[in-house]
């Protein structure tokens, strides 16, 4: 696994897991700096993202953050159509 696909991107990463953990502890720290102007905060979950995939605690976190986004996702989408559907269309 030499890459992480998140919707239509990807991102390529190196063939080693050392570099890999280092990458993603990097993107991490980097986060924490993240009211710097090139860093920012949307390092840290990429950073996490990079480790779950070497290290099976963060590799549980994340799955579980993908079940309850998805369920909340649905469940919001869900919402949206029912009231669509019982919205009343005015008379003509």
């Amino acid at each position: 696994m030499n890459e992480i696909r998140i919707h239509k991107w990807r991102i390529r990463l190196p063939k080693s897991r050392f570099l890999r953990i280092l990458i993603g502890i990097l993107f991490i720290i980097g986060g924490l700096f993240g009211f710097l102007p090139i860093l920012g905060f949307w390092m840290i979950p990429l950073g996490l993202t990079i480790l779950s995939f070497e290290i099976p605690l963060v590799r549980r976190w994340r799955r579980r953050f993908v079940v309850w986004f998805r369920r909340k996702w649905e469940g919001r989408r869900a919402a949206k159509e029912k009231r669509r559907r019982e919205k009343p269309t005015p008379p003509v």
